[in-house]
C-alpha cells in the first residue's frame, strides 16, 4: 500500500501544475472560452480569407479545364449544379459535427445537443450556401434562381446531417487534448467547403460570368461564409450550452 501511494505521488509530481488530469469517466467541461461575438469573428477571419481565396482558385481551375474541353467560356451548368450539391451536402457534415462538438465542451445535456446540432447547421448552411449568395447575386443585378435543397431534396440532406451529428457525439468522447486539433482542422475544412458551395451556387444558379466581378464576390463571400459558419460552429452552441437549462446537467471533474 505504501509503495502504491509513493508511485501515485511520483506520477502526480510529473504532471504540470494547474493542468487537470483527464479521465474518461470524468469528462472535463472547458469553461474558459469567454470571447465575444466580435472576437470570435476576428479570430476566424483568417480562416475565411484563405478558404474563400482557395475556393476561387479551385473554381478558376475548373473553369479553365472545362472551357478547354467544351469550348465554353463558363463552367457547364449541369457540372456546376452537381458540384454545388456535393459541397452543400458535405458542408452539413462539418457544420453538424462542429456544432455538437462545441456544445458538448460546455454541457453534457445530450438531448439539447441533439436539438442544437440539428437546427443550427440546417439554418446556417442554408443561409451561407443559398440565401446569401442568392441575395448577393440579386444585389449585383443578376437574375438568380432560388433553390432550397432542404425542401426539394430532403432525402439527400437528412443522411448527411444525421451522420454529422453522430460524428460530433463520437468525437466528443476523445481525449480533450485532441479536441483543439479537431476543432481547428474541422473548422478550416468547414469554411473551405462552405465557400465552395457558395461559389458554385452563384455559378449554377445564374451568376455565369462571375470573373468580371471577382473582387466584389470575394468581399461578399467573406461575409456570407464567415458569419454563418462562426455562429454555427462556436457562438450558438456555446450560448445554448451555457444556458440555465443546459448547466443543470453539467459534469465537473472529480
Amino acid at each position: 500500500m505504501a509503495q502504491n501511494h509513493d508511485n501515485s505521488l511520483q506520477q502526480h509530481d510529473k504532471h504540470p501544475v494547474g493542468q487537470p488530469i483527464y479521465h474518461p469517466a470524468h469528462p472535463i467541461i472547458e469553461d474558459h472560452h469567454n470571447h465575444s461575438v466580435y472576437e470570435e469573428l476576428l479570430c476566424h477571419l483568417p480562416y475565411a480569407i484563405f478558404s474563400v481565396a482557395f475556393g476561387l482558385i479551385v473554381l478558376s481551375c475548373l473553369q479553365f479545364v472545362t472551357s478547354g474541353m467544351s469550348g465554353q467560356v463558363s463552367i457547364p451548368h449541369k457540372a456546376a449544379k452537381a458540384l454545388f450539391h456535393s459541397f452543400h451536402f458535405l458542408h452539413l457534415i462539418f457544420a453538424a459535427t462542429g456544432t455538437v462538438l462545441m456544445f458538448l465542451r460546455f454541457s453534457t445535456n445530450k438531448f439539447l445537443a441533439l436539438i442544437v446540432g440539428t437546427l443550427a447547421p440546417a439554418v446556417f448552411c442554408l443561409l451561407s450556401d443559398v440565401v446569401l449568395p442568392y441575395l448577393g447575386g440579386r444585389l449585383l443585378g443578376v437574375p438568380m434562381h432560388l433553390h432550397i435543397c432542404f425542401i426539394s431534396e430532403y432525402q439527400n440532406v437528412l443522411p448527411f446531417l444525421i451522420i454529422g451529428i453522430i460524428n460530433g457525439f463520437a468525437m466528443s468522447k476523445h481525449a480533450p487534448s485532441n479536441l483543439a486539433f479537431y476543432s481547428i482542422g474541422s473548422h478550416f475544412i468547414h469554411i473551405l467547403v462552405s465557400s465552395m458551395a457558395s461559389l458554385l451556387y452563384l455559378v449554377s444558379h445564374g451568376f455565369v460570368h462571375w470573373q468580371s466581378q471577382m473582387g466584389i464576390i470575394f468581399l461578399f463571400l467573406l461575409i456570407a461564409v464567415l458569419v454563418p459558419c462562426t455562429l454555427s460552429d462556436v457562438v450558438v452552441p456555446m450560448l445554448f450550452a451555457r444556458s440555465k437549462g443546459a448547466r443543470g446537467n453539467e459534469k465537473h471533474p472529480a
